[in-house]
């Protein structure tokens, strides 16, 4: 017989033992760059080609388009471009499947419309406008974030589908609580489901029709999960339930890689899968066909710290390479030149082209001190995943301010007059515009001269106009970093961020306040305003070609999947990683977590890998320490360039060991058991439907206001009855 029938062909032993390994549940542990997209597709083709089985009766879930998209494309080669391949998917787009089919038993048409983002914003503004509130897209994202919470379960769906029990916002006095009853309600006129109802309207299917879900059951006799540690426990609850009848689930995942956590992900379904499948095999894909035995070292040594895992060493059959390089600078930018260096030497000597070398970083607002280095040395790059840093809304809006009081121009003016809302409208800026087209003056200075019409007094353009001028009378007398500080407060810009709670726009804030107090020094304190803004702007003219070679920059969130020859992981400062915020919210797991994302950087280089990271202090003011995770690296491993002073390293390892007893405090337990029935003193009798551990917050159902909350186990008010 023919190899079967090609679909093996170029596996490893256990590569293989996966593709074929058919029956019952199965984990296939797969560490990076282990080939595991390989493995899947393989078996998915042995199902189709060996075995006989009709895609129609084969689910194979992935987490992103792109990911099912690019293994749709690879199983075709193999199987025949006109084979179904439909059933390979996301989460969503299955759910999208069995709706489209089944929805009709909820009493909604088949062609229920689908919402996104931007259509659940035009809802929130018909709503504003009704209850004649200011309208703000900052604050829509926290309604946004009160809808997710209201969907966090099933029992707001009754409320869809129910055609005799109309939803009424009139009802309430509680303005959240109306906004989100008129939301529903529109919602339900529309036929409308956004991301979150198409999984629960598909758990409410399956418990209200159970020969829906048993007809569903019987179809799917193969049930493939790719990434599989970045679960939630409603995705997995769904597989769980779609391969209850033929029991074959295989998943595949590496829960050393687990980094999304904190939007619901949790490894423990992978690490200890043998709860809820106890007779499940494990398989272990550990041969790294990416890296390097020297970069492999690194990343076990690193990884091996944490708890939460399933044993494994990868290894790696591919030639010795260099060593490891851990960089430490005595500021930030002898760390970004050294960089810039070393970039130079490997397109020099190696003839590394800049499209083989990765720069990653924890936060987004790190980018700035190597992009400026960048440019002055004329090296091309771009920014995967986000913006380059002096192209983000909040930088721009930050230098509009400055650029207004050196050049009181249009552009500055329209950008930042109503940011903060001031009242200042398309009908008022139509007619400062007609004004100053008579008058021959800018806008600003129209708006200056007019703040005592009647268009304007009922507006805060005084309060603006008289900040910018109290400001122009000090900019030749104080710096500009302090003259940036004082604008952004006394227009309310920086409240207006703080207020948004999108803590990376307040960090890139910050970070340009910082960027501009080390500019100073290096150049001397009399930098004019003028002077500064006309190197801004030759700094970020944007006349590149993306075509053009470049190096790539982006957080190890976006890096996630890929991989390149040469890879930099910058700013390695305990604080920025581990996360001080994320370990501060969330403690053990959270420092499990950033040592997993660290493990990840580490494994995305092929050929070299370089840690840097320097002294100086962090955007906050705090002293910067090289990160645990440079400490926890078997000192062979690596060579290090630059000197740790010794103070300096026992100051390191002393607030490393203080942070970790804060972390390290005991863990509560739970007070109560799911299931457990309980009393709120606002939200009244309830039932606990599960448990989260990680935050310690019993999700409450209370059927009287048919909403599920989390509640803190540290809330006193929670009783039981």
């Amino acid at each position: 017989m023919t190899e079967p029938f090609n679909m093996l062909h170029g596996l490893n032993e256990m590569q293989r033992l996966a593709a074929t390994t058919t029956e019952g549940p199965i984990r296939v542990i797969a560490g990076a760059g282990s080939g595991k997209t390989k493995a899947l597709t393989s078996r998915y083709a042995y199902l189709v080609n060996a075995l006989g089985i009709e895609p129609s009766n084969l689910l194979c879930v992935t987490f992103t388009n792109k990911a099912a998209q690019e293994m749709k494309r690879r199983v075709k080669k193999i199987i025949g471009g006109e084979r179904d391949t439909g059933y390979i998917t996301t989460y969503h787009g299955f759910c999208v499947r069995v709706l489209r089919e089944e929805i009709h038993h909820l009493f909604y048409p088949k062609n229920f419309l689908i919402l996104d983002t931007e259509d659940q914003k035009t809802i929130l503004r018909e709503i504003y406008e009704e209850l004649q509130l200011k309208i703000n897209d900052s604050k829509f994202n926290r309604i946004l974030k009160k809808i997710g919470e209201l969907k966090m379960d099933t029992g707001y769906v009754y409320s869809l589908i129910d055609r005799n029990q109309p939803i009424k916002p009139e009802d309430t006095e509680d303005q959240d609580r109306k906004i989100l009853l008129m939301y529903l309600k529109k919602q339900k006129r529309v036929y409308g489901l956004d991301f979150d109802d198409l999984m629960n309207f598909t758990f409410a299917l399956f418990k209200e029709y159970p020969k829906v879900l048993a007809r569903w059951q019987e179809r799917l006799h193969y049930i493939q999960v790719d990434e599989f540690q970045d679960s939630s426990s409603r995705q997995f609850e769904l597989i769980r339930l779609l391969g209850e009848k033929h029991g074959n689930v295989f998943v595949v995942g590496d829960p050393d890689q687990t980094i999304y956590e904190w939007r619901g992900a949790d490894p423990a379904y992978i690490v200890h899968l043998e709860r809820w499948y106890p007779n499940c095999q494990t398989i272990f894909l550990n041969q790294n066909y990416r890296s390097t035995p020297e970069i492999l070292a690194v990343g076990n040594s690193l990884i091996q710290n944490n708890a939460l895992r399933v044993e494994k060493q990868m290894f790696t059959e591919a030639p010795s390479g260099v060593k490891v390089i851990h960089y430490h600078g005595k500021q930030e930018q002898e760390e970004a030149k050294w960089i810039v260096g070393q970039i130079k030497d490997l397109v020099k000597q190696q003839g590394a082209s800049l499209n083989d070398i990765a720069i990653l970083y924890r936060a987004n607002y790190l980018s700035r001190f190597m992009e400026q280095e960048l440019i002055n040395d004329n090296l091309e790059y771009s920014i995967f995943g986000g913006f380059k840093f002096f192209e983000r809304k909040e930088i721009k809006d930050a230098l509009a301010h400055l650029k207004l009081m050196a050049f009181e121009d249009d552009l500055s003016f329209m950008r930042i007059v109503n940011t903060p809302k001031r009242q200042i409208g398309k009908k008022r800026i139509e007619l400062l515009r007609q004004w100053a087209e008579e008058s021959g003056e800018t806008l600003y200075t129209t708006l200056k001269n007019n703040l005592d019409h009647d268009q304007f007094i009922r507006t805060e353009a005084l309060e603006f106009v008289n900040a910018i001028e109290a400001l122009k009378v000090k900019k030749e007398e104080v710096s500009v970093s302090d003259l940036l500080q004082d604008v952004l407060q006394a227009t309310g810009y920086e409240a207006h961020i703080r207020e948004d709670g999108d803590q990376d726009r307040l960090d890139n804030v910050m970070e340009l306040q910082r960027s501009l107090v080390q500019y100073e020094q290096a150049y001397g304190e009399d930098v004019s305003l003028e002077y500064y803004l006309q190197m801004l702007t030759l700094y970020t003219e944007n006349d590149r070609e993306d075509e053009k070679e470049s190096i790539k920059m982006m957080t190890i969130h976006t890096a996630k999947g890929l991989e390149y020859p040469y890879v930099f992981l910058i700013g390695l400062t305990e604080s920025i990683l581990p996360n001080e915020r994320s370990l501060r919210d969330r403690k053990e797991y959270a420092l499990e977590e950033e040592r997993r994302l660290a493990y990840v950087a580490i494994t995305r280089a092929e050929k070299e890998l370089y840690l840097t990271e320097s002294e100086g202090f962090t955007g906050r003011g705090q002293k910067k320490y090289p990160s645990r995770f440079i400490f926890e690296l078997e000192d062979g491993l690596y060579k290090r360039v630059g000197v740790i002073d010794r103070d300096l390293e026992e100051e390191a390892k002393e607030v490393i060991r203080m942070n970790r007893k804060l972390q390290q405090a005991p863990q509560k337990e739970a007070s109560y058991e799911v299931g457990a029935l309980v009393k709120h003193p606002v939200f009244g009798e309830g039932k606990i439907e599960s448990i989260e551990e990680q935050k310690q917050v019993y999700h409450v159902h209370f059927p009287e206001m048919e909403i599920t909350r989390p509640i803190s186990w540290s809330f006193k008010g929670l009783t039981t009855i």
